[in-house]
């Protein structure tokens, strides 16, 4: 082999060398990147949620989870939302993985091909159909042809609604129905723009605290099982990090044993959850709920029942929310309730 030759294939074979680094350097530092990017993503968990009491187990996870230094796994932080459609937009397009959602709603959107699951509930009881103060509204009856004014058809509020209804023999086609956004409603009932509301808290507290209005009706006491918000995330969050789901269901259990164990851990939520990162409203309005009476909203029953969910669809199938039947099955994954430790929260 002359010199010529053999300085031809040593260069090639340097090139071969460097391009097979080059390309090995390439992998790795792609690998590297995309594993930055999922730690990023895994960094913060954003949580949707509206400014409501049936979603205080919410800033309370969020809060604990926070300040838990014995373990290295992603934070979780409220993205708070004003109305429904907003939240199911964002769980739609994958803005967020993980929301406070209507029951309904969720069973509307899996009957749809959207791939989300409930993986807890965050509370019990928590609405009450308001009238005002010196009104004569006693009962349902006095309001045939009133307007009453509802957050959604899809929310459990206008099942609600509907129940009471139909104990006095009435529909709402004895009403004028109207869709409104829960922070409107007092200021509407104030303004006599509307003879009633029926709604989540702490929207009926903040009437009833400055005095122009009384509940006609309470969940905790027509409905106590009631269920209305309840932990849904996006089906490829389950998938590819089950485990950080396991995390979150753990915490909101954990916040709802925490909030319904004593009268000053509820007072303490009522500090944490009226901060502008949280709701950003009147803590004094919270802790009315928290107090007026103790159990106008509830949170250390979170189990997920399944004859409880095929109620709720019987009723939405009843109201025209649901167009047919789907099953317990498509919409709940409950093996993380069932593998649940709950967190022991110290606030």
């Amino acid at each position: 082999m002359n010199v010529s030759r053999r300085g031809f294939l040593a260069a090639t074979g340097w090139m071969a060398g460097i391009t097979a680094l080059h390309m090995k350097l390439n992998v790795n530092w792609n690998s590297l990147r995309n594993s930055f990017r999922s730690r990023a993503r895994l960094e913060t968990l954003e949580v949707a949620g509206l400014a409501v009491t049936c979603n205080l187990t919410l800033p309370i996870a969020c809060v604990a989870r926070d300040r838990d230094r014995t373990v290295a796994r992603a934070n979780f932080e409220y993205k708070r939302y004003n109305g429904w459609p907003e939240v199911k937009e964002s769980l739609l397009t994958g803005t967020v993985n993980a929301a406070y959602m209507l029951a309904p709603l969720v069973m509307d959107m899996v009957s749809k091909d959207v791939p989300v699951k409930i993986v807890s509930i965050g509370h019990r009881s928590g609405a009450v159909i308001m009238v005002g103060k010196d009104s004569p509204y006693r009962k349902f009856k006095d309001l045939a042809g009133k307007r009453v004014a509802i957050p959604s058809r899809f929310a459990v509020d206008f099942l609600f609604l509907r129940k009471m209804l139909a104990r006095e023999g009435m529909s709402v086609k004895d009403l004028h129905i109207i869709e409104m956004p829960p922070p409107d409603m007092p200021a509407a009932l104030y303004a006599k723009a509307v003879d009633a509301y029926c709604t989540g808290e702490p929207y009926g507290a903040a009437a009833q605290r400055a005095g122009y209005a009384v509940p006609l009706r309470m969940t905790r006491d027509e409905w106590p099982n009631y269920i209305c918000c309840v932990l849904t995330v996006r089906q490829e969050l389950i998938d590819e990090n089950p485990g950080l789901v396991q995390d979150l269901v753990n915490y909101v259990q954990g916040a709802g044993r925490w909030l319904d164990a004593s009268p000053e851990h509820r007072s303490r939520a009522a500090e944490i959850s009226s901060a502008r990162k949280y709701f950003n409203q009147d803590r004094a309005v919270i802790q009315y709920v928290m107090d007026n009476p103790t159990d106008r909203v509830t949170y250390g029953d979170l189990r997920m029942i399944k004859q409880e969910f095929d109620d709720m669809m019987e009723l939405s199938l009843q109201a025209g929310t649901l167009k047919s039947p789907i099953a317990f099955e498509r919409y709940v994954d409950d093996r993380f309730v069932k593998a649940a430790k709950p967190v022991s929260i110290a606030l």
